[in-house]
Order: structure tokens, then sequence, then C-alpha cells
């Protein structure tokens, strides 16, 4: 018997499919403002205090508004239409980011208006974050939800290297007020695209309850691979975390301004656009959960190597190389995820890995921040480093189901996720 012809592995698949395509500019045209936004506050922060803590409390002031409202915006997700979840949720960042460019401008922006805004985004974000995630599985055909991942993570990389150069230049050139305008316009073509997309709501959706909140929790602990893929991330990111020294190294370290912070904040976002292209060009990993804590361990060994660098040049290659493997880790979790869990959990499930993906990305800024307050932001990062491969090699020694988890698995079916009574002894 001759084995049968594998099917050609088309690149374009999820693109052949309209919904997907406006989701993929959606994207785009989201990932340039937010990146963009958070870079222009950071520095803006940063120039207005001087002092490394206030990156730290500006994290910490994001991530705990997010937190608070995370689990209500997976349910929101898993009740209401995703598409206007999204849309909705991206009026409050375009108002703030209005309110700052009028304040920058006028020249009364403070601190604290700045940190009270941030509160806001972050409420937003709880609710814009897991619906966006949820909603990816539902405009694909099944087959093709691997390579919608890979494009998707893709078209996002580019809008994420546009918008921290960007930034730079536009603080450079024309200041911080028209940096916020440029985030503005960004954000209103973004919702624009997502109004006229359209998809089938296959899945009945419940009604919202404090129950139906607390099933994604028990859904994410009872199923290793989702709780291993989530928890890799939060701390190896939440030791690794860099991104939040950024300003520090461009000013202090490598005395190279804003245009080079601009630069090296796109280093890592080319470095992981790079490795999109690759992904979408080649048929899907096969071995997820392996290659998600490889990759992982690989990223806490590039964060050393950026930490040591001295030479703009260097810290720029090593940093786009972190990227690298950053993204293919954000490939094999997503995947690994969406596709572990059914639809009807889809919201509420995104909204607890928001929790984890916040936790370790302003967790990881909260803690960089901190430890180079005290030590210095080259101890900070290497030693951040040398955790977060730490971290990989014990959470997938400890975890085999990840560790072993192959993408060719079968679907669960949907999960009891009530409380179980207590047994009389």
């Amino acid at each position: 018997m001759t084995a049968e012809p594998q099917p050609k592995h088309d690149p374009f698949a999820a693109l052949r499919q309209p919904a997907f395509v406006l989701y993929s500019l959606n994207r785009v045209f989201a990932a340039v403002g937010t990146s963009l936004l958070n870079a222009v506050m950071a520095w803006q922060v940063y120039a207005l205090s001087g002092n490394v803590l206030d990156l730290g409390y500006l994290a910490l002031a994001r991530f705990l508004a997010s937190l608070a409202t995370s689990l209500i915006g997976g349910v929101v997700a898993d009740t209401f239409d995703r598409r206007i979840v999204m849309a909705t949720a991206s009026i409050v960042p375009f108002t703030c980011a209005a309110v700052l460019s009028i304040a920058t401008l006028g020249g009364w922006v403070e601190l604290e208006l700045i940190f009270g805004l941030v509160i806001l985004t972050g409420f937003a974000s709880s609710f814009e974050q897991p619906a966006r995630q949820a909603l990816l599985p539902a405009i694909v055909r099944p087959e093709t939800f691997a390579n919608a991942v890979a494009v998707s993570n893709t078209v996002q990389r580019l809008g994420s290297i546009t918008g921290p150069t960007l930034a730079g230049f536009l603080i450079d050139s024309a200041g911080i007020g028209t940096s916020y305008i440029v985030f503005c316009v960004t954000a209103f073509i973004a919702s624009m695209l997502l109004l006229v997309l359209r998809y089938d709501r296959v899945t009945a959706r419940r009604s919202a309850s404090v129950k139906a909140a607390f099933e994604g929790l028990t859904f994410v602990r009872r199923n290793q691979p989702v709780l291993g893929a989530m928890s890799i991330d939060m701390f190896a990111t939440i030791f690794g975390g860099a991104a939040a020294l950024l300003p520090i190294y461009a000013t202090d370290i490598l005395k190279v301004g804003p245009s080079g912070f601009g630069i090296l904040q796109s280093a890592s976002q080319a470095g992981a656009f790079a490795i999109s292209l690759v992904l979408v060009m080649r048929p899907a990993v096969r071995q997820t959960g392996r290659v998600l804590v490889y990759s992982v361990a690989a990223y806490g060994i590039a964060t050393v190597a950026f930490g040591f660098s001295r030479e703009f040049w260097m810290a720029v290659l090593f940093y786009g190389v972190l990227g690298v493997f950053d993204q293919i880790s954000v490939v094999m979790r997503q995947q690994i995820i969406q596709m572990a869990t059914p639809d009807e959990l889809r919201g509420r499930v995104s909204a607890v890995y928001q929790v984890f993906l916040g936790a370790s990305n302003q967790g990881g800024a909260i803690e960089s921040a901190f430890v180079a307050a005290v030590t210095g932001a080259t101890f900070a990062v290497v030693s951040g480093g040398v955790l977060a491969t730490t971290v990989a090699g014990y959470i997938g020694w400890k975890m085999p189901k990840l560790f072993n988890y192959t993408s060719d698995q079968d679907l669960p079916t949907p999960v009891d996720v009530t409380p179980k009574p207590a047994v009389a002894r």
C-alpha cells in the first residue's frame, strides 16, 4: 500500500475568507494604535517625572483596572455580539487619548491625569481582549484555524512594529500631543472595520450571571494543557519583562534618545513579524506543547543577551531575537488555548487568559521597574532572563500533558464546569 499524499499547505487559506480579512485589517490598525499609545504614555510619564518607579506604577494601574473586570468581560463576550463588544470598548481609549492630546497641547497635563486615564483604558481592555480572542475561531473554518492564528499574529505584529517607530518619530517631529491624535485616527478606522464584519453566531449564548463568570476559571483549572500554556507565559514574562525598562536603556545606557527608543520598541516586533511569515508559509506545527516550552526557554536566554548589550546595534539585534521566540510561543499558546476550549466557553477562558497575560506583561513591567530601582536596569533584565528560562524548564517538567500536547488532538466536548457536591465522609 502506498501512503496517501498529504494535502499541499495553503499559506493563504484563512485570507480566502472575507470575515477574516476584515478581522486582520482591524488587527493591523488596532495594533498600530495600541502600541503607539502605550509607547507615548510611557515616554511622557518618564519625561514628566524622571522616576523609573513611575513606569512600574503605570503598568500596575493598567493591570489592576483590567483585572477588576476581566471575568465580567469574559461573560459579556460569551453573551453578546463580540464585534459590538470590541467596537464599544474602543470608545474608551479613543476618548482618553483625545483628552490627553488636549491636555498636552494645552500645557496642563499632569501625571495624575495620565494615571487616571490609564485606569479607564484598563477597564476597557478587559472587555475588548476576551471578545477579540474568542471571535477568531468563530469566523474561520476549523481546518484553517492554525493558519488563521499565524496570519493574525503576523498582521498584528506588523502593526506593532509600526506603532512604536511611529511614536518615536512623532514625538521627535510633531510632539506628544499630535501622537495622541494619530492614535485616535487608527482607533476610529479599526472600529469601522469591525462594524462591517459579519459572522454566524452558531453557539447559543447563555445569560450573564455570577456563576457563568467563574466557569472559565473552573475549566482552566481542570485542563492541564490550557493551564500550563497560560502559566508558562505568565511567569516567564514576569521575570523576563524588559520592555518596561526600554526608556531607561534608550536614555541612560545606550543614549539614543526617542528615535532610538522607537527603534528598540520595534526590534522585537520586527523579529516577531519575520518569524510570523515563516509560520504562515510552513505547515502548522504539530508538537505545539514542546515547541512552546522550548521557545519560552530561548526567550529567557535572549533576554539575558539583551541585558548585557552596550552597543545600540547589539541591543537591537538581541531584542529582535527575543521577539522571534516570543512570537513562536504566542502562536503555540493561542493554538492550544483556543482549540482546547469549547466555543461556549471561549470568551470566559479568554478572559482568564487575559488575566494571566496582564499579570505577565504588567507584572513583568512592575517587577523590572522595582528591581531596577534597587539594583540597576542591567541586573533586573539579566536576572529576569535567567529566571524565565528556569521557569520554562520547570513547568515543562511538572506538566507533561502540556509538554506532550499536539495540534492533532481532538477538540474537547463541552465540559461540565458546575461545582461538584461535597461527598459525606
